[in-house]
């Protein structure tokens, strides 16, 4: 593959699969990667205790309560969380159905790890593969970017309807980080085919192009003389 094209695609891979595998750890192991974040006034409790804050990632929750102590649930793929006002009169959840499609952001990393290895190769088939697979953890970034909007407008509806809350849901730092992502890989897809295109037109055009002319009417002279 061309040198010019090899080198700002791998690097486009690279960063996306950092971003990538950040993201897919999150909470509970990141306390600052997640993807919707909700702040609290006074008067919203969750399992029995007051928050300040919620936030929701990959594998958990995690929620902060009125004195700053960090609290989360157990991690695992699917999880609920449920939020009250204080008084207890109202209540919403945010079910597994919601969470369990972030899960896709894990696959997303896989793909974009094996477009990266694929990214190192010389040979025209595995560069071509490269491409294709980039623009497949491309296609999968996006479902799951998808995923994530979803996740943050039904947090931010849900939690309007709680009286007496005064909620701010927010997009946090593994929302964001997603949609770079995404960038990034259409960036190393693109990147890499036009390497490879560029690479097959300068071959084909190095091939020794056969030279003939026509002899001239006075080299039959010539012939004769012989």
């Amino acid at each position: 593959m061309s040198r010019a094209f090899c080198i700002p695609g791998i690097i486009f891979l690279l960063c996306a699969l950092v971003l990538s595998l950040i993201v897919s750890i999150s909470l509970p192991f990141l306390t600052e990667i997640d993807f919707v974040r909700v702040h609290f006034g006074q008067g919203v409790v969750t399992s029995g205790q007051g928050m300040t804050q919620l936030r929701f990632g990959i594998w958990a929750p995690c929620y902060f309560t009125n004195d700053g102590v960090k609290s989360c649930f157990s991690a695992h793929h699917g999880y609920s969380v449920s939020v009250a006002n204080q008084a207890k009169t109202a209540s919403i959840i945010v079910g597994g159905s919601w969470t369990r499609g972030l899960a896709v952001h894990p696959v997303a990393t896989a793909v974009t790890f094996i477009a990266f290895l694929m990214s190192f190769s010389t040979h025209h088939l595995v560069t071509l593969m490269a491409s294709l697979v980039s623009f497949l953890a491309a296609a999968l970034t996006l479902i799951a970017f998808a995923i994530d909007i979803a996740l943050y407008a039904f947090v931010h509806h849900e939690i309007k309807k709680l009286p007496d809350v005064s909620g701010k849901t927010k997009t946090s730092v593994a929302f964001w980080m997603t949609f770079v992502q995404l960038i990034l890989l259409l960036l190393a897809g693109c990147t890499v085919c036009f390497g490879r295109r560029k690479d097959r037109l300068s071959g084909a055009s190095s091939y020794p192009m056969s030279s003939y002319s026509k002899p001239g009417f006075f080299s039959r002279f010539r012939r004769g003389k012989n």
